[in-house]
């Protein structure tokens, strides 16, 4: 566990003496030194530091204490941290969290108390200090500046004491990510591939080109690591993700799940979702012609970067692992495949930074929120990170670094879905599809893909 913790001492010691005596009672409570602790995962401190040291220049009587946790102890040790009183100001969670975190969340006030300092003269030194209440962004402005994702999942309505509907901003992201497809370019090469597929249809050509099975149904080489559960890294995210672009209605006004559901004008023999788990599995299936994976099978991301595997469904946190782990692997970065090409739909999956209920300092940890993703500071921190933005006036700088082209060609089409108030539960649930398709029982039900969605409709309901 690294901590590391940015001191604005030094600052701090030689402004606040400067005419001290001179400010009021209010003004001099109003600087006295503060620490805000921000626990996030993922990211190390100097991924911050930019921003951090920017803040603290404003504001040199606030110390910010940077703790980076592993994301496997991340959760657990928040929840326990916050039940015992010794919990961080601020923190993150996953966007799919913020209904299970509500009652330990602050939301954004309509306003926050802000103070900066600065000296004035030249020779006669004078500490200034200003304090303000400076209004924070409006539900209509975060939809205008944020991707669609954000909006639907940080505003959400809530009945104020007046009984009035008002719209509740539960916290703001530094970047959206989304799934995309990485591809080895030299397995492709070595297959006559000259594109990496744009659509499904092309992508399955490609899967039977890439895959070499030998006559006893062994995976030589696998043209995707794809079909099944437990050995395909967010295979819930991409199983949601292939129903979402077949049609399927995820959840209702409500948000109880739906996607076992046939939608309104549609008339299809079997509904999206059941088609798509079909099409999903299909890759873990050694009687279909893409067979290309199996249970036996390393980890996706494992076998990708030993070059056993030619495509990999990830994200943008997956990058620098490959390169760390793999140097010298010749690959690239896409948009995945569309059912549509005309009307895309992507997949997003991300963190937002929120502020804890508890804390002693709810302006300045709003404040810093504010702060640090203003498009000016948080641009410090995407560069260093490679990470897609959540801004709209960023995508266009981002579509111009390699690196990032293809999550910002994504973003704007980029939606997720409700899992309800257990998380853990419900993504279990839905992976529990796919190992339904593939017990001994259903070898021979034709009907298996439609019972297992439905079945995992009213699990997934039971987390709401």
């Amino acid at each position: 566990m690294k901590k590391i913790i940015f001191l604005s001492l030094f600052i701090f010691l030689t402004t606040a003496g400067l005419g001290c005596k001179g400010l009021s009672a209010d003004e001099q409570e109003a600087i006295k030194p503060i620490t805000l602790d921000y626990w996030r995962v993922y990211d190390d401190s100097d991924s911050f530091a930019d921003i951090i040291t920017a803040y603290n220049a404003l504001h040199p009587n606030v110390t910010i204490n940077y703790k980076k946790l592993r994301p496997e102890e991340f959760e657990t040790e928040l929840i326990n941290a916050l039940a015992e009183d010794r919990g961080p100001d601020m923190f993150s969670i996953q966007n799919t969290w913020i209904t299970a975190y509500q009652s330990k969340i602050l939301p954004m006030p309509a306003s926050v108390r802000v103070v900066s300092q600065h000296t004035e003269g030249t020779y006669q030194k004078k500490l200034v200090v200003d304090i303000s209440n400076v209004p924070t962004p409006t539900a209509k402005q975060i939809q205008d500046a944020y991707v669609g994702a954000v909006a639907a999942d940080v505003i959400r309505p809530e009945i104020n004491a007046q009984g009035q509907s008002v719209k509740t901003i539960w916290g703001l992201p530094l970047a959206v990510d989304t799934l995309v497809l990485y591809y080895n370019k030299t397995m492709l090469d070595a297959a006559g591939i000259a594109e990496p597929p744009k659509n499904w249809e092309d992508f399955q050509k490609a899967v039977k080109s890439l895959s070499k099975i030998s006559p006893e149904n062994k995976i030589l080489q696998s043209g995707v690591a794809l079909g099944t559960s437990k050995n395909v890294l967010r295979s819930a995210d991409i199983l949601a993700l292939l129903m979402m672009q077949n049609g399927t209605i995820m959840a209702g006004e409500n948000n109880y799940p739906t996607f076992n559901l046939m939608p309104q004008e549609v008339k299809l023999p079997t509904t999206p979702a059941a088609q798509a788990l079909q099409f999903y599995t299909d890759f873990a299936n050694s009687t279909k012609e893409v067979y290309s994976w199996n249970a036996e099978m390393p980890e996706s991301l494992d076998a990708f970067v030993r070059g056993q595997t030619a495509f990999f469904f990830g994200y943008a946190y997956h990058l620098p692992f490959i390169r760390a782990r793999a140097p010298k692997l010749n690959f690239n970065i896409v948009s995945v495949p569309q059912v549509n090409s005309q009307a895309p739909v992507n997949f997003a999956s991300y963190w937002v930074e929120t502020v804890s209920k508890k804390t002693a300092h709810p302006n300045e940890s709003w404040d810093f929120i504010l702060f640090s993703s203003k498009a000016e500071n948080v641009v410090k921190y995407l560069e260093k990170v490679k990470k897609p933005t959540a801004l709209r006036a960023l995508i266009a700088g981002q579509k111009e670094d390699p690196d990032l082209q293809a999550f910002a060609s994504e973003i704007l089409t980029a939606k997720s879905w409700y899992l309800g108030k257990d998380t853990a539960k419900a993504d279990a649930y839905f992976t529990g599809m796919i190992d339904d398709v593939f017990k001994p029982e259903a070898l021979n039900d034709a009907g298996i893909y439609q019972k297992a969605v439905n079945n995992a409709a009213v699990k997934v309901g039971q987390t709401m």
